[in-house]
């Protein structure tokens, strides 16, 4: 199992954990053992159920437990996965949504199913190489974050879960036909500022959605439409938004040097490490929801490119900011086959998340 660094230290490398082993025998047999645990190698159990699919059972669960009981395990499991204490931790949600995690995770350690996961492929339009990124999430920790292109969209898949958004869910999107123009460096620190022009262009999308509803009804029954009058939103008018928002993605495009970044007054981030410089962001908008995936939205925020490995997202109704650095792990036999392949992997993720 890879883990990732403790948190905030995105830019540290994964950590690696065995969870289960076989060893092969004469006469095509074999024996497995699980390595869950601080009690050494157990007996265990592998079942192929389908194909890129496999499930692993522990027959000797009480190689689990400790001799301090759950209290133990709890401060055993913090140390190892969070690099701290239970004392270090003062914040109360913190500690709630942390024991929240160790609760689940812990429900499920003598069995587990594994699926087969692709590397999104790439292309030579694309922003930065897709791949796995290190990602902040608050009070969750660290969390691993797919980036894949897909036309005009990014989209970062959350490969690790947590007890709000789980795994398989798209946490954040990215509308690459819409570009923002920073303010300058002083008005940036002004998170009023960066809220309108972030609203401003969430409105600009909404009306270029409704023109193309629009326009794919009127497609639909030529009749209908030849009887109304013109609607003053789809004349030129949003045309020229249009244009101007392209003009300034072209202009943007044209200027790849590095613009000064700050973080707006109020923006709250785990690591203060962010760079100070970046080459260009979109408007995007992320997945927030209760406890248990309760009540999902998206909500409007700021793709923010710092370099090939290195991006962040600011959530602008939560005033949060996610740091997100590239996972440099070598994988192999991890290409999909094809588009079509990984595509069908995302739904098939995102179903069983659901």
């Amino acid at each position: 199992m890879y883990l990732p660094p403790h948190d905030p230290h995105v830019d540290d490398p994964m950590r690696f954990k065995p969870l289960f082993r076989i060893h092969l025998m004469e006469r095509k047999c074999a024996t497995v053992e699980c390595m869950y645990g601080h009690k050494g190698p157990h007996n265990g159990h592998i079942q192929i159920v389908k194909k890129d699919e496999f499930s692993t059972k522990c027959n000797q669960t009480d190689h689990h437990r400790m001799s301090g009981g759950r209290q133990e395990e709890f401060r055993t499991w913090l140390r190892e996965e969070w690099g701290r204490t239970l004392e270090d931790i003062f914040h109360e949600h913190m500690q709630e949504l942390i024991l929240m995690k160790f609760i689940y995770t812990s429900q499920y350690d003598n069995c587990l199913t594994y699926r087969r996961i692709y590397l999104p492929p790439s292309s030579p339009e694309d922003l930065i190489q897709p791949g796995l990124f290190k990602g902040t999430y608050g009070s969750h920790g660290l969390e691993i974050v797919m980036l894949s292109f897909h036309g005009k969209k990014a989209k970062g898949t959350k490969i690790t879960g947590d007890p709000n958004i789980p795994a398989g869910q798209q946490t954040v999107e990215i509308d690459l036909a819409h570009p923002l123009q920073l303010p300058d460096i002083e008005n940036l620190r002004d998170f009023s500022e960066l809220s309108r022009i972030v609203l401003e262009v969430q409105e600009q999308v909404r009306r270029e959605e409704q023109e193309r509803e629009q326009r794919q009804e009127e497609e639909e029954h030529p009749q209908q439409a030849a009887s109304q009058p013109a609607s003053p939103l789809g004349g030129e008018g949003a045309e020229g938004e249009e244009t101007a928002a392209g003009a300034e993605g072209r202009t943007q495009d044209k200027d790849p040097a590095s613009q000064p970044f700050v973080l707006p007054m109020g923006v709250i981030s785990r690591n203060e490490d962010y760079p100070r410089t970046c080459r260009i962001c979109f408007y995007g908008t992320g997945l927030i929801a209760g406890h248990g995936f309760t009540s999902p939205e998206r909500t409007p925020g700021v793709f923010v490119l710092f370099d090939d490995d290195r991006f962040g997202f600011i959530w602008l109704e939560l005033k949060s900011f996610s740091l997100y650095s590239r996972i440099k792990v070598s994988f192999q036999n991890a290409q999909a086959p094809s588009r079509e392949a990984f595509d069908e992997m995302l739904k098939n993720i995102q179903s069983l998340a659901t």
